[in-house]
């Protein structure tokens, strides 16, 4: 008898997390890494948001069970913020509050799909999306979109992909890892073939403020029609910098929520009040630490765009949301660098970190080989020198 379940022994570990892991460990021991791994940002958390969390530490009625759903008045502004930025009128009620946006994406799919039910990853994805799908038994079919594309599927290619056991399809603009955003006409065109056939939809819009020229548009605003067969995942770590706070939430149509919550009440039940309580300020009080942070991001991009793109062998689009570029690095394998001749994305961000320490993080986590993600959100002077470093390895275009 095996003593670890097949079903946790199959998980494979989050590829971000082991490659940061890594880096802070080098670092432990006095090397000096430059590590792009990491998708969270740089900048402290708000002081609103920070004063809210310690005047809530004071007070008694924060140190009991609160209902599993969380907080009436954080469930009311979540739903204030969907109607504002998605489109979508809620209720309170269709509202969970999770810890983090990692177990919102875990209760949906798990909420959604039974065994042998199909949901459809658009590749480049996040790497925890395909093993919540497999935990919830269902089986992940991807369909890989280039830098050709912009990293970008088209209905064409999701409707090849598609079969009588497709229930779900991820929909997530602006993208972890590669940070393309659909135009509303994709988005629409999209949209409309999932309501035609009957598809689920699960949107993570947890990078929807973090926008550069263009506006990410919500599923359900481009077909409102999706309501009652979409869930939205969102949360505050990436918008207001607090990933340690481990604050998410999901919406979606009452009963499926109404399960979701009863899944949550055996699963961990409440979000830390402190928590809730943050997030009710980050929500409702002061924008102007998030507008800030926006356009520091925005500038960083620039900059690691234009000299990356300096290197030959590299081709960088230009994200239009989050906090991520995603090179296209095929140009840089099969040839030999410092002695050694990478013919993967794998095999190359180990000898990047061997050779010029600096730490990214390879297309294997994401879905195909040939590419990196670095996540920008780090400082204007590691992120311009860790692009340097590799300028040195790989040379720069004349």
């Amino acid at each position: 008898m095996n003593r670890i379940s097949q079903r946790i022994a199959a998980i494979a570990e989050s590829a971000t997390l082991k490659v940061d892991a890594k880096a802070k460990a080098l670092q432990a021991q006095g090397r000096p890494v430059i590590s792009y791994a990491a998708g969270e940002p740089d900048f402290a958390t708000p002081s609103n948001v920070v004063d809210a969390a310690s005047n809530a530490v004071l007070d008694p009625k924060n140190y009991r069970y609160t209902p599993a759903a969380g907080l009436p008045e954080l469930r009311q502004a979540i739903a204030f913020k969907t109607a504002r930025d998605s489109g979508l009128t809620v209720e309170p009620s269709q509202v969970i509050v999770t810890n983090g946006g990692k177990q919102a994406v875990y209760q949906a799919f798990a909420t959604l799909l039974d065994p042998g039910d199909e949901a459809i990853l658009p590749a480049p994805y996040w790497t925890t999306y395909p093993e919540a799908v497999k935990l919830a038994g269902g089986v992940p079919v991807e369909v890989f979109a280039g830098s050709d594309q912009d990293y970008l599927v088209t209905v064409e290619q999701l409707e090849a992909a598609r079969t009588d056991r497709t229930k779900v399809l991820l929909f997530v603009s602006p993208s972890n890892p590669t940070g393309a955003v659909y135009t509303l006409e994709q988005t629409r065109a999209i949209g409309e073939w999932a309501l035609e056939h009957g598809i689920w939809i699960i949107a993570d819009e947890i990078y929807q403020n973090l926008v550069y020229g263009v506006v990410a548009h919500s599923i359900v605003s481009a077909v409102p029609a999706l309501a009652d067969t979409t869930i939205l995942v969102n949360g505050v770590a990436k918008t207001y910098a607090m990933t340690g706070w481990r604050l998410g939430w999901m919406v979606g149509p009452k009963d499926v929520i109404a399960a979701a919550s009863n899944l949550q009440s055996h699963l961990s039940s409440n979000v830390s009040n402190i928590s809730q309580r943050a997030a009710i300020e980050a929500l409702t009080g002061p924008q102007d630490a998030v507008e800030e942070m926006r356009q520091s991001f925005e500038r960083r991009r620039d900059v690691i765009v234009a000299e990356l793109n300096r290197i030959p062998g590299v081709i960088c689009p230009t994200p239009e949301g989050a906090f991520y570029v995603y090179p296209d690095v095929t140009g840089l394998l099969g040839r030999e660098w410092g002695g050694v001749t990478p013919t993967t994305s794998l095999e190359l961000a180990d000898l990047i970190l061997d050779q010029v320490e600096v730490a990214v993080v390879p297309g294997e986590a994401f879905g195909p080989s040939g590419y990196l993600r670095l996540s920008y959100a780090l400082g204007d002077a590691p992120l311009l020198e860790g692009v340097q470093r590799l300028q040195g390895l790989f040379g720069v275009r004349e």
